[in-house]
């Protein structure tokens, strides 16, 4: 027998035998279809400029650049509007771990409008430090949450500028579910609770 017919027949071989596995495993490609509705599309919108930002803001924070010579080159210009929003994003990682106190302390909460709102309690009444504190890092983080808002408005096809009051709902609903035990929450009707 040629080569040319044993390498033929190796082929039908194979062939016979995938066909046969095929056959065996049965329906082996499922296809689910997940409809979303407008809402989740838009969180998820939403949470795509967040991560974008996030991804940019490593970048920045990670490149050196140097020529052939050892020399630094320049770095291309960010810009301004990205810019503040990755600054934003620094800010409020650098205050991540105070305002998650603040919140499991209940001198925080989220709001229905996706910003911060202060709480008194008996330690901001009596230690004026402390509230000034607090209240300057809850006031940071809402303004960061703004631009941040404002920047994936501007950077959306699907958002204009008046849709910000929408878009703060869309925010406030993704914080409440990304709310932990412990934390005050406000319901849509400005009701409050504990996330159980």
């Amino acid at each position: 027998m040629s080569a040319c017919k044993r390498w033929t027949m190796f082929h039908v071989l194979i062939a016979g035998f995938g066909l046969f596995f095929l056959a065996a495993c049965g329906k082996l490609v499922d296809v689910n279809v997940t409809v979303v509705d407008q809402k989740t599309a838009l969180e998820n919108q939403i949470l795509g400029s967040y991560e974008e930002l996030g991804n940019e803001m490593l970048l920045l924070a990670s490149v050196r650049s140097v020529d052939e010579e050892g020399k630094l080159k320049s770095v291309q210009a960010v810009p301004p509007g990205k810019m503040k929003a990755i600054r934003a994003m620094q800010r409020q990682e650098f205050n991540r771990d105070d305002i998650q106190s603040f919140k499991q302390a209940g001198i925080a909460g989220e709001g229905n409008e996706g910003l911060l709102i202060f709480f008194e309690d008996d330690r901001t009444r009596q230690d004026e430090v402390f509230r000034k504190f607090a209240t300057t890092l809850i006031a940071e983080e809402n303004e960061d949450r703004l631009t941040l808002l404002e920047r994936a408005i501007a950077t959306s096809p699907s958002f204009k500028e008046d849709d910000l009051p929408r878009v703060k709902k869309i925010f406030a609903s993704l914080n409440r579910d990304n709310a932990i035990k412990g934390d005050k929450i406000q319901r849509e009707d400005g009701g409050w609770e504990v996330k159980p």
